[in-house]
C-alpha cells in the first residue's frame, strides 16, 4: 500500500481528485487531497493574507499530524509551487514527487512570473474558465461552478527553497498538450523538467487531467510509488 497526497491547482479545491481518488482507494492505497486555505470548501477562510507560504504550510501540517512517511506527492499547475515547498523542507518524508501540468517555480521567484494575463480583482485573482483549459464538454459547467477566487498573493510571493531542485530525486514531471497549442504555459517547464533529469511523460489531454483521464493518471501515479533504483 502507497501513500498520496494530491495538491490541486489554483481555484481547484479537493473536489477536483475525486476519480482518481476513488481509483486509488479501491486498489488498497491510502489518499489525502486537501484543499488549500481560501478556495471551495475552505473559501470562507479567504483573505489577503493567505499566501504561497499559507499553502505550503497546510500541506506540510498534514503530513506532519497525519504522521505521514513514505509519500508520493503531486502537484497540479499552481499545485507545483506548493510541493516544491513542502518537499523542500520535508525531504525525508517524500517517497516521489508528480508534477502534473504544473510550475516548478526555481528559490526566489513566484509563480507570477508565469502566469499570462490573470483577471486580477483588487486582491484577488478570478478563475480561468474551464474551456479555456479545455476541460472535456461534459465536465465544464461544473468545474466553472465549483472554481473559486484566490488570494493574488499566492501568485506574488516569492518560493524560498534550502536545497534547490537538483537535490530532488524520484520526480516525475507530466504535460498535458492538448490545450494551449504551441503557447501552452507548462511546456517550458517540461523543459526545465527534462533538463533536470527527471522522468517526463505527456497525456493528450486539457489541463484537468483528473478530470479528462483519471484512470491514465492514477496508473502514471502508481509507477511514481515504485521502487526506483538509485
Amino acid at each position: 500500500m502507497a501513500t498520496f497526497v494530491l495538491v490541486h491547482g489554483a481555484w481547484h479545491g479537493s473536489w477536483c481528485w475525486k476519480r482518481v481518488r476513488r481509483l486509488l482507494q479501491s486498489q488498497g492505497h491510502e489518499v489525502f487531497t486537501p484543499t488549500l486555505t481560501g478556495v471551495a470548501d475552505r473559501s470562507h477562510l479567504l483573505s489577503p493574507a493567505v499566501t504561497l507560504e499559507t499553502h505550503i504550510l497546510d500541506v506540510i501540517n498534514l503530513i506532519r499530524w497525519e504522521e505521514l512517511s513514505d509519500v508520493v506527492l503531486c502537484g497540479h499547475s499552481y499545485g507545483g509551487a506548493v510541493v516544491t515547498g513542502v518537499t523542500d523542507r520535508l525531504p525525508d518524508r517524500v517517497r516521489s514527487l508528480v508534477y502534473l501540468d504544473a510550475f516548478i517555480p526555481d528559490s526566489g521567484t513566484s509563480v507570477a512570473t508565469k502566469v499570462r494575463n490573470p483577471v486580477i480583482d483588487g486582491w484577488k485573482v478570478q478563475p480561468i474558465s474551464a474551456e479555456r483549459f479545455n476541460v472535456n464538454v461534459e465536465d465544464r459547467a461544473w468545474v466553472d461552478r465549483q472554481c473559486t477566487a484566490q488570494s493574488i498573493d499566492c501568485w506574488l510571493q516569492p518560493l524560498h527553497l534550502e536545497r534547490g531542485l537538483s537535490e530532488f530525486r524520484n520526480v516525475t514531471y507530466v504535460l498535458a498538450t492538448a490545450w494551449g497549442g504551441e503557447s501552452q504555459p507548462f511546456r517550458s517547464q517540461y523543459g526545465k523538467a527534462q533538463a533536470l533529469g527527471w522522468t517526463t511523460l505527456e497525456i493528450a489531454c486539457g489541463h484537468d487531467v483528473m478530470l479528462d483521464q483519471p484512470r491514465d493518471l492514477t496508473q502514471i501515479l502508481l509507477d511514481a510509488s515504485a521502487p526506483r533504483e538509485a
